[in-house]
């Protein structure tokens, strides 16, 4: 028998118990929609009522903020079990990143996969027509295309990490705090009622509260890479444990002598050798990048150099740009040069504030153009 849906349409919102999330639950309700509120579970703790973790995400108290909103809002909740998901897709990704030497973004991987991929899967057996998260971006609709547009509030915006979505996931997905600034965001919370109006921000990886990402990646590596500390000049200034504890323009606990009066930073690391190169601030400044895994959100206009502005970290701010579609994947050539170009983060294109589309950075480049990266 096939089962008849509501008039009104049905979206499930992605709800970590933060004030984001749950001010666009409370935002979709208010316009109408019927609200199930998704928390998932992404990774167990040997005691989940510590206080750490309480400074993240997914607590016991995070779950049970979700439920006090949904009850106010007069939602559905449910919390379901994501912890293989998040192992394999986010966990795993990031230990293995730093064991190569790089320098993953984790909400990468969080969104593209678990809450893109997998949660819209568990939404269509919910027969929803949308799902819904507390993205600071925007979608609108041009044409017969979707586009995905930085968040209003530039403080906020979260449009770097979601570089990633197809046209097929924008049809799909709503971002109702988009248009709004934080302080707006608390101003509704506190208009609806909502418990978690003054719930401070999570400002670390969830998964790694604490911040000590190497006590984090040390008991999970499955192999070390051990070496030297070198100068520009290939002279040796010391040694190192693995290249897991290093990302490039790092300057604190570097383990090599400094002979100069000028700080050091890791300008390059060698994985295959181990081979850390460190060198004044100078060292960092690049023009030029490789980055694989491109994806468009829209077609780019032709093969030829692309002008864009690009941005290579989540907090970094946009540099004019060219960038070109080589063999898997693209060029990029920045107007000027950038600090600290960092290979397993992400290049993300801007034309103003529309998202074009972007890549993971793999190196970068000799200055002056090529035709192709090496």
């Amino acid at each position: 028998m096939v089962q008849v849906k509501p008039n009104k349409k049905r979206v499930v919102v992605a709800m970590s118990g933060g004030v984001d999330s749950s001010v666009a639950a409370a935002l979709l309700a208010r316009d109408g929609f019927d609200v199930i509120g998704v928390t998932m579970r992404l990774f167990s703790a040997p005691n989940e009522q510590v206080a750490r973790l309480n400074k993240s995400c997914c607590s016991l108290e995070d779950v049970e903020d979700a439920r006090s909103v949904c009850r106010t809002i007069g939602a559905k909740h449910y919390f379901l079990n994501f912890e293989q998901e998040f192992q394999q897709h986010v966990v795993d990704y990031f230990v293995s990143e730093y064991e190569r030497g790089r320098t993953p973004h984790p909400c990468l991987a969080c969104n593209d996969r678990l809450k893109f991929e997998f949660l819209v899967k568990r939404a269509e057996l919910m027969d929803a027509d949308l799902v819904a998260t507390g993205h600071y971006a925007r979608i609108q609709k041009e044409n017969d295309k979707y586009q995905l547009l930085a968040g209003t509030d530039s403080r906020k915006d979260q449009s770097y990490v979601l570089y990633t979505l197809s046209q097929e996931q924008l049809t799909r997905l709503a971002l109702p705090v988009g248009k709004y600034s934080k302080d707006e965001i608390r101003k509704v919370a506190h208009e609806l009622g909502l418990v978690i109006a003054e719930k401070p921000d999570s400002q670390d990886i969830c998964f790694i509260p604490d911040g000590d990402y190497s006590q984090f990646i040390e008991p999970r590596l499955k192999r070390k890479s051990p070496g030297e500390i070198v100068d520009t000049t290939g002279t040796v200034l010391g040694i190192h444990d693995g290249i897991h504890d290093f990302t490039i323009g790092q300057r604190k606990r570097i383990p090599a002598v400094n002979n100069t009066s000028r700080p050091l930073y890791v300008t390059d690391i060698d994985a295959l050798s181990g081979r850390i190169t460190v060198g004044p601030a100078e060292g960092l400044m690049k023009t030029r990048l490789y980055a694989s895994k491109v994806n468009w959100v829209n077609q780019p206009p032709s093969d030829g150099p692309i002008p864009i502005q690009a941005r290579i970290r989540y907090n970094g701010h946009n540099t004019p740009a060219t960038v070109r579609v080589v063999p898997n994947g693209a060029e990029i050539e920045f107007s000027k040069p950038v600090r600290a170009i960092t290979p397993g983060q992400a290049v993300v294109f801007y034309d103003d504030n529309i998202v074009l589309g972007g890549g993971l950075i793999e190196t970068s480049l000799p200055e002056g153009r090529s035709e192709k990266a090496s």
